[in-house]
């Protein structure tokens, strides 16, 4: 096997990650006898993509989850997105205007169609933005 001279994350870092994930590596155990240490994520908004802001917030966290899981903690580091969907309604709303439409003109039933599908086509690049970060949380 020859050794590239250059790392190459690509070829490495989706396959350790889901070896992790598949060992359980990131699995709190509600039968432990560990002392127990839980964090939950403070979601990012479903607006798209993450920023630098989440990427150096997920890494203060992850750090701590690591160090507490290596000190024998049973952890828990309990991911979710979109907490209040106030900025995802935003970007919706925003996106609407550019085709000229208003929720208003739309309705409930359909503004709120809209907003599923917005959040189906961006909620899943954020979980996978996470999971690229290396995010150990409990899936």
């Amino acid at each position: 096997m020859e050794l590239s001279d250059r790392y190459n994350p690509e070829e490495v870092e989706g396959r350790i990650y889901q070896w992790w994930v598949t060992q359980g590596h990131f699995k709190a155990e509600d039968t432990s006898t560990k002392p127990p240490y839980c964090i939950i994520l403070p979601p990012p908004n479903v607006t798209g993509s993450l920023h630098m802001g989440h990427a150096l917030n997920h890494t203060i966290q992850d750090a701590l989850v690591r160090w507490k899981r290596m000190s024998g903690f049973n952890t828990l580091w309990l991911p979710g997105t979109d907490h209040a969907g106030i900025a995802t309604q935003s970007v919706v709303e925003k996106n609407l205007a550019k085709e000229g439409v208003t929720r208003q003109q739309l309705g409930r039933e359909k503004f709120v169609e809209k907003v599923w599908e917005w959040k189906h086509q961006y909620g899943n690049r954020i979980v996978e933005q996470m999971k690229r970060l290396g995010d150990s949380c409990d899936w």
